[in-house]
């Protein structure tokens, strides 16, 4: 495109430089698009009836080679009165250029050229296309005044019932905080086409009114008006954060009736799953998508890594590893971040850090992963040691990063280190302590047996406790045996939440460890007249493209038979080495002589059978749960880890146990 004046049309060639005008896309091509100008200026009287479409062209071509100053220069001429008959053209000149700016985010801009048409005279009348670009530079800026003005003047000349001014005024309500008058808009329309909906359901969840943008996307399905599109899944997304499960399956539905699903409808769907905590959907969803042989972007990816973290699906996460080496994806921060987490929620630490030091800039998120990673494996010290990294780079961490350095300290035992932070944090970067750096602290303090200072400490919170910070405290407690304390918080954590199963079930511990059978048989009485069932534990493992899921006792999956002769030589083999049940903590739902037979088949054991059995012996053992692991199976996985000599991670909804030959990274204190 960098074309000389010996490369362009000849003389009276016009529709030759017209197409080299329409061919100038970016700023490099200025030099060419400047001297086609100059020739049509000589080709073209301003009378000659291709001179106002040429006109049109130039404004287009120099806003995409982002020469705005020449663009006005162009749509100036077009407003002079020398102009005559062209002159009717002056609308369509603005239209162009006030849409330019709008594509370029320069919204005011837009709207001051919009507000500098009708003072020009009749030939530069706003028209059923300039209105709907005013309207949405006024939704961009949140220019609700402005926007009002607009809709006003647009119902008297009565182009409201206009669908592309209607979709623009229902955008702008919703944008400025006015959803209610956006759907008067949308309710006052006579005729609905699939983008008025879909305007409607992105108005009403953009407002944070989830529940009206549900309504509405299921009333705008139920009337088959029109058919569902990658837009509809595009609206619909942002009310679908904190979804009901009927909800969930209903999106689904018109998901999988979809004819034509485009990358955005797929992305959403992955996206409504992952943020609702349907791990393994995502990752199904993700699977079906491969097999239907739909290309990923990056956005797929970003979405479907965290769900391969959470589930600890390894193999998928580093085919997805794969794909973005593939399609030479990085550097990309959102990405590389995502990778970070998803290697660490694996409990490959290595292959984290790997991804962590190769990044080319990294973000307080980037660092923080990090931290994170190395605190969940039990590496408190190394996590301190990234943290005074990330200050000696100059980054100002945030309350993210407070809370991922302050939850190392406790799961390392870090005491002293984690009150200075807490402090620092307060005093140096004047961050508000929010629940969960409280639950840090007060998890921190009574792991190290400060079970006193941690109930002063909440004592004396400003904020209100709520059922974290009471739930450590309890936790704190029953590790101790503390019996006094460990009675005042679970007091509060009946009031605050008295269906929650796992306090009665840690209060219920706590007991037995101390022998208070009686007050073991009490807490199993409330639990029962209050209909309280206990939680049942679940371990989720990946094996090839499928995740499986095992229950205590489970005997459904069809290798049940197989897995259960594998336990069985895994127990007579790690009994031979010092293994005893740890019965004295398991919750008394059962009888006094199944109590070890109970603990055998808790899930987490189950699944390291399983995959003992379908895996090589280099393979690393995979196990994520959706409780607590006990005593007894972190014994019993230390052993297997001994006699099998295969690397073991179990990774619970607190941490991360990496168990190499017998040792876990946790050090035991958990």
């Amino acid at each position: 495109m960098h074309a000389s004046r010996s490369h362009l049309p000849a003389t009276g060639d016009a529709d030759a430089l017209l197409r080299l005008v329409a061919a100038c896309r970016a700023p490099a091509h200025l030099p060419s698009l400047r001297a086609a100008h100059a020739r049509l200026l000589l080709l073209l009287h301003p009378a000659h009836p291709s001179a106002a479409p040429a006109r049109v062209k130039l404004i287009q071509a120099y806003a995409a080679c982002s020469a705005l100053p020449a663009a006005h220069a162009v749509l100036e001429s077009s407003c002079s009165p020398d102009r005559g008959a062209a002159a009717h053209a002056a609308t369509i000149c603005f239209n162009v250029l006030i849409r330019a700016l709008t594509a370029a985010s320069l919204h005011r801009d837009a709207l001051r050229l919009f507000a500098s048409m009708r003072p020009r005279g009749p030939a530069c009348f706003p028209d059923h296309y300039t209105y709907p670009l005013a309207l949405k530079s006024c939704a961009a800026s949140k220019d609700l005044l402005l926007g009002l003005q607009i809709h006003t003047a647009v119902a008297k000349l009565r182009l409201d019932a206009n669908l592309y001014v209607a979709h623009s005024a229902i955008s702008m309500y919703a944008r400025c905080g006015r959803p209610e008058d956006a759907y008067r808009v949308f309710d006052g329309m006579q005729h609905r086409d699939l983008v008025s909906w879909n305007a409607m359901i992105s108005g009403f969840a953009r407002a944070g009114l989830f529940e009206r943008a549900v309504e509405v996307f299921k009333e705008f399905v139920a009337l088959q008006c029109s058919v569902p599109d990658a837009g509809t899944m595009a609206s619909i997304l942002p009310a679908m954060g904190n979804a009901k499960a009927d909800d969930i399956l209903f999106v689904r539905k018109v998901f999988d009736e979809m004819q034509f699903k485009e990358l955005i409808s797929w992305n959403a769907m992955l996206a409504i799953y992952a943020n609702n905590g349907y791990h393994v959907k995502a990752v199904e969803l993700y699977l079906r998508m491969e097999k239907d042989g739909v290309e990923p972007d990056s956005v797929t990816l970003a979405t479907v890594l965290p769900p391969c973290g959470e589930l600890s699906a390894f193999s998928v996460g580093k085919r997805i590893h794969e794909i973005i080496k593939r399609k030479r994806m990085l550097p990309n921060l959102l990405l590389e971040n995502a990778l970070t987490d998803m290697y660490a929620s694996c409990g490959c630490l290595k292959d984290a850090r790997e991804i962590f030091d190769s990044m080319s800039a990294r973000d307080v998120i980037s660092w923080t992963s990090i931290i994170s990673a190395y605190g969940k494996h039990g590496h408190g010290r190394e996590s301190v040691d990234l943290f005074e990294k990330m200050l000696e780079q100059g980054l100002e961490p945030d309350s993210v990063a407070f809370v991922a350095v302050l939850a190392a300290c406790s799961h390392a035992g870090l005491l002293g280190v984690g009150k200075r932070y807490f402090d620092s944090m307060t005093r140096r970067y004047h961050i508000t302590p929010k629940a969960e750096h409280y639950t840090c602290m007060v998890d921190l303090l009574g792991r190290a047996g400060c079970i006193s200072e941690a109930y002063d400490f909440i004592t004396a919170m400003p904020i209100e406790p709520n059922v974290r910070v009471w739930g450590a405290l309890l936790q704190a407690c029953r590790i101790h045996s503390n019996m006094d304390i460990g009675i005042v918080a679970a007091d509060n954590l009946f009031r605050l939440v008295p269906e929650q199963t796992g306090y009665y079930v840690l209060l219920s511990n706590m007991y037995a460890r101390a022998g208070r059978w009686a007050d073991v048989t009490s807490v199993r009485s409330v639990m029962v007249n209050k209909g309280i069932k206990k939680l049942p534990g679940a371990s989720i493992v990946e094996l090839g493209d499928r995740v499986y899921t095992f229950h205590i006792g489970d005997r459904c999956h069809p290798q049940s038979e197989m897995i259960y002769q594998k336990l069985d030589e895994l127990l007579k083999r790690i009994r031979g080495i010092g293994y005893n049940p740890e019965v004295e903590a398991t919750l008394h739902d059962v009888e006094e002589e199944d109590k070890e037979g109970h603990l055998l088949v808790h899930s987490e054991k189950l699944a390291i059978a399983f995959l003992l059995i379908n895996t090589s012996p280099e393979t690393p053992i995979r196990v994520t749960m959706n409780l607590r692991t006990c005593g007894d199976c972190h014994l019993a996985a230390k052993l297997i880890s001994t006699i099998t000599n295969r690397e073991i991670i179990l990774k619970d909804t607190n941490r991360i146990h990496h168990i190499v030959q017998g040792v876990c990274s946790c050090g035991d204190y958990w």
